[in-house]
């Protein structure tokens, strides 16, 4: 067997049944799996790697002696940005494969058409598609333009 090509970044997540899982990220966002490690006395999967978008996601079942899922620690504080080519499409495929929508795919003062759903698995997902191009100082004139309306993201700083 030949070693795959690995990109310099690749995000390794843990899941609560990774079986369930790879096939979720094969239905909703169109992952093709390179290959997977399985436990043969728990049929848990201690390694795999799928194809993502031209990116690559590693992901394991849960072990509580080294990793833990969202669920269990009860959420997670990072988000994928998944870039597509209808965010709209996106997000109703992975909603009809069993994400939960968490917001519906707008545009952004960033120039991106993004939504955002939560995997059955905890973690969350920006799916987005570019829209317009917009400077870094185009943004920050109109990120300040939108912290000015709202009044508590200023305390979130």
């Amino acid at each position: 067997m030949n070693t795959p090509e690995y990109p310099a970044f690749s995000p390794y997540i843990t899941v609560q049944d990774a079986a369930k899982a790879i096939a979720f990220y094969q239905e909703a966002f169109g992952a093709t799996e390179r290959f997977r490690l399985v436990d043969a006395s728990t049929g848990k999967v201690g390694h795999a790697e799928l194809n993502l978008q031209g990116g690559l996601l590693m992901l394991s079942d849960e072990n509580p002696a080294w990793n833990k899922s969202p669920q269990t620690l009860g959420g997670t504080p990072v988000k994928f940005c998944l870039m597509v080519e209808n965010a709209d499409a996106a997000v109703a495929k992975a909603a009809a494969a069993g994400a939960t929508v968490i917001m519906p795919a707008a545009d952004m003062f960033y120039g991106f058409r993004t939504g955002s759903v939560s995997d059955p698995f905890g973690h969350l997902w920006l799916l987005q598609h570019e829209i317009e191009k917009v400077s870094p100082e185009e943004m920050q004139k109109r990120w300040d333009g939108m912290t000015e309306k709202c009044p508590a993201s200023n305390d979130a700083a």
